[in-house]
C-alpha cells in the first residue's frame, strides 16, 4: 500500500485538470511494461488515463539491476572496458570510444593519428547501426514490418563489417587505452566501401515507402510535441534535441577525436515531433556515410597504438618475443595504469546523445569513483511531457520516437 500511494503522489503531482480525491474511481491507472515489447526493453510506465486519454505517466527504470559504475571501481582500467558495450548494446563500438577517451584524458595519452582516424570510422557505423534499429522499431511501432526487415538487413552488413573488422559482431570491445585492439584490414576496408555504394539506395527505398505513407505520416506528425525550451530545460540530447530544433552536436561544438577535420552537417528540424525525430535519424545516417567516406580517403599510415610501454597494452607478438615487454603487460593488467590523482569528464556523440564518463583517481589502478551521463536515461525523463494529452495508442510511436535502450538507462 506504501509503494501504491508513492505512485499515486507521484501522479497526482504532475499538472492535470481532474480531482484527484479518489484517482481509482474517475481515471484509470494502467500499468505498461516492464515485460511489454513496445517499451523497448525493461521500462516501466504507470499511465494515468481519462478514457484513452494520458493524463500524466511516472516512468520507473531499474529493472536490469546492472550496478556498472560501481563495478568500475574494483577493476582495473583494462578491465573495464567490455563492460562499455553492454550499455548501449545497440553500439558499443562507440561505448569503447567514449570509455577510452576519459581514461586517456586523465592519464594524458596521445593517440597515434591512423588510430584516431578508425575510431571516428567505427563511431560512425555504430550511430548507423543503431539508428536503423531505431529506424526499423519505429516504423514497426506503427505498423510497417518491412522497414524493420530492411533496416535489419542493412545492420547485418555492417556487423559482417564489424566481424572481419575486430573479429566479433556483437559486443567488441575494440578499442585499448592508448589505441586500438588491432588495425583496420584491407578487407574490412573494401567491405566497408562496397557497404557505403549501395546505402544511399537502401535509404531512398525506406524514404520512399513511409515519406508519403498516410498511416505512418498519421501516427507520427504531431505526437510527442516537445518545445525547444522543454527540451534544453530537461536536459535532453541527440536527435530529440535537434529534433526541437537546437543545432547541438558534440562532434562540432566541443570536437574530440579528429572531428574538426571533417566536413558534414547537422541537421534539424522544428516540429519536435514523432516525425521530425525520424527524419532526424534518416538524415544522420547519410552525413555518417559522408564522415566515413572523407575519414577512409584521409587515413594516413602508421601505428595504432601509442608507444608508452608503463601505459599502454603490448602487442602479443611483442609479449611472447620480449621480457620487458612480458612485464609491462603483467603490470598492466594486475595493477593497472595508475593514472595521476585527479577527475576528468569526457563525452562523445552517441546515436542516442551525449555519452559522457566521469572519472576520479586517486592515482591507483582502478578509478575511485566513475559515473555515466547515459542519453537513454535522461531522455527516458520526458516521457512525461511527451506523453500528455495524447491517446494510448499514441504510446508506442512516442518511445520509439526516443528510442531508448535500458542497458544504458539501467547503468
Amino acid at each position: 500500500m506504501e509503494t501504491k500511494s508513492k505512485i499515486l503522489q507521484a501522479l497526482e503531482n504532475q499538472d492535470v485538470s481532474i480531482s484527484f480525491d479518489d484517482p481509482l474511481e474517475n481515471d484509470m491507472i494502467l500499468n505498461m511494461g516492464p515485460q511489454h515489447p513496445a517499451t523497448h526493453g525493461v521500462l516501466r510506465l504507470l499511465i494515468r488515463l481519462d478514457g484513452e486519454t494520458i493524463l500524466g505517466t511516472v516512468p520507473e527504470v531499474g529493472y536490469l539491476h546492472r550496478g556498472y559504475e560501481k563495478l568500475a571501481e574494483n577493476m582495473t582500467y583494462h578491465e573495464y572496458i567490455p563492460h562499455t558495450d553492454r550499455l548501449d548494446y545497440l553500439s558499443p563500438l562507440s561505448n569503447n570510444v567514449a570509455y577510452v577517451l576519459a581514461v586517456e584524458k586523465l592519464a594524458d595519452i596521445e593517440v597515434p593519428r591512423r588510430a584516431q582516424f578508425i575510431r571516428v570510422i567505427i563511431c560512425e557505423m555504430a550511430r548507423i547501426m543503431s539508428h536503423l534499429v531505431a529506424m526499423g522499431s519505429t516504423a514497426m511501432d506503427v505498423g510497417a514490418l518491412t522497414v524493420l526487415l530492411w533496416g535489419f538487413r542493412e545492420r547485418e552488413k555492417l556487423q559482417d563489417i564489424q566481424d572481419v573488422f575486430t573479429g566479433v559482431r556483437f559486443t567488441t570491445s575494440f578499442t585499448r587505452i592508448g589505441g586500438l585492439a588491432q588495425d583496420m584490414s584491407d578487407e574490412a576496408i573494401a567491405m566497408l566501401k562496397n557497404f557505403l555504394d549501395q546505402f544511399r539506395e537502401k535509404i531512398n527505398d525506406v524514404e520512399g515507402l513511409l515519406f508519403k505513407n498516410r498511416i505512418f505520416i498519421q501516427r507520427c506528425e504531431g505526437v510527442g510535441v516537445i518545445s525547444k525550451h522543454d527540451a534544453i530545460a530537461l536536459g535532453l540530447t541527440g536527435p530529440i534535441l535537434r529534433a526541437s530544433g537546437v543545432a547541438h552536436d558534440l562532434r562540432r561544438d566541443e570536437p574530440y577525436l579528429i572531428y574538426d577535420e571533417f566536413d558534414f552537417d547537422i541537421p534539424t528540424y522544428n516540429d519536435g515531433d514523432a516525425l521530425a525525430r525520424f527524419y532526424i535519424r534518416m538524415e544522420e545516417m547519410k552525413q555518417s556515410v559522408k564522415i566515413i567516406r572523407q575519414a577512409l580517403e584521409k587515413i594516413p599510415k602508421g601505428p595504432v597504438n601509442a608507444a608508452l610501454p608503463k601505459k599502454v597494452l603490448p602487442s602479443k607478438e611483442r609479449i611472447y618475443g620480449k621480457m620487458e615487454e612480458l612485464i609491462h603487460d603483467f603490470m598492466l593488467i594486475n595493477f593497472g595504469i595508475n593514472p595521476p590523482v585527479g577527475e576528468v569528464y569526457q563525452a562523445i556523440e552517441n546515436s542516442k546523445g551525449e555519452l559522457g564518463f566521469y572519472i576520479s583517481s586517486l592515482g591507483e589502478g582502478a578509478p575511485w569513483r566513475l559515473k555515466i551521463h547515459s542519453p537513454s536515461f535522461i531522455n527516458i525523463q520526458a516521457l512525461p511531457v511527451l506523453l500528455k494529452g495524447h491517446l494510448i495508442s499514441d504510446v508506442v510511436a512516442i518511445i520509439g520516437s526516443i528510442d531508448p535502450v535500458m542497458g544504458e538507462a539501467d547503468k
